[in-house]
């Protein structure tokens, strides 16, 4: 049976309209949910006539993002060293936050180091030193890690987006997804033995686990390299969360307790 207009519609037959209709995205928590009467009302119909025809499912969104990580992939297999993976990152035109950055923030730091601190983005002082944590948020990093006697000429620093989101908004499942093969390749070449992530989106990425950084932090993860070996990694809060919410540094500084007495466990600092 057919719906008129003007009459009420089911949730799925609301659905096959605004497929048929193009409609991707919802900008609404309620749905619209009758037929616009500039739409004739043969177009949607119930499940017992005949089906709609379903557009595919990958849209061209998602299609160039594929590409985009497919071809990030690609590159990393032909690069042997750090300086010609920063040079594959700067030339790479496959990630839009390239477009409002004013610098590739890449690395820096020891790149000899077994340790290694990853964190999410470059903020506004990244951006335009071309440095990862040279800010407010790295000053109060290197503070806590001077602490347990690192500076940056032991361990090696980055972050999962080599480019500054806009605003310093949180970065986009889609924009990670396209840095991710050169964080791991970044990773691979440093060849560490001690991750320390700081940032859910970061922790969340880069060990493939879910949850919020409060409940990831203060636990050891494996991370397997692309070379079999397993770096041991460590989940904690951002400097810059920190920075907002300076109840949460006795729990930071408890992680990087552990980082530090881990380290002293192994014997090799």
């Amino acid at each position: 049976m057919r719906i008129l207009e003007n009459k009420m519609m089911d949730a799925k037959q609301i659905l096959e309209w605004y497929i048929l209709a193009g409609v991707e995205e919802t900008c609404a928590e309620v749905p619209f949910a009758q037929i616009p009467k500039s739409v004739h009302p043969s177009v949607v119909q119930s499940s017992s006539a005949t089906p709609v025809i379903a557009r595919p499912a990958t849209t061209g969104l998602a299609q160039n993002v594929g590409g985009a990580c497919q071809t990030a992939n690609d590159l990393c297999l032909g690069i042997n060293s750090l300086d010609e993976l920063k040079a594959a990152v700067e030339n790479f035109e496959g990630c839009a936050l390239k477009m409002t950055a004013s610098n590739t923030v890449f690395g820096d730091g020891n790149p000899h180091s077994k340790i290694m601190l990853i964190g999410e983005a470059p903020g506004a002082d990244e951006d335009r030193a071309g440095v990862p944590f040279v800010g407010r948020s790295g000053q109060l990093l290197d503070k806590m890690m001077s602490a347990i006697s690192l500076d940056r000429n032991l361990y090696y620093i980055c972050n999962i987006l080599p480019w500054r989101p806009p605003g310093n908004r949180t970065p986009l499942d889609s924009e990670i997804a396209v840095c991710l093969p050169f964080l791991r390749r970044q990773i691979d070449l440093v060849d560490p033995d001690y991750l320390f992530i700081m940032g859910g989106a970061a922790a969340n990425s880069l060990l493939g686990v879910a949850g919020t950084i409060s409940k990831l932090r203060g636990h050891w993860f494996d991370y397997t390299k692309s070379n079999g070996k397993i770096a041991k990694a460590l989940a904690s809060f951002h400097p810059a969360y920190l920075l907002r919410t300076p109840g949460q540094k006795s729990k930071a500084w408890a992680d990087v307790l552990r980082l530090s007495k881990e380290l002293k466990s192994a014997q090799n600092y």
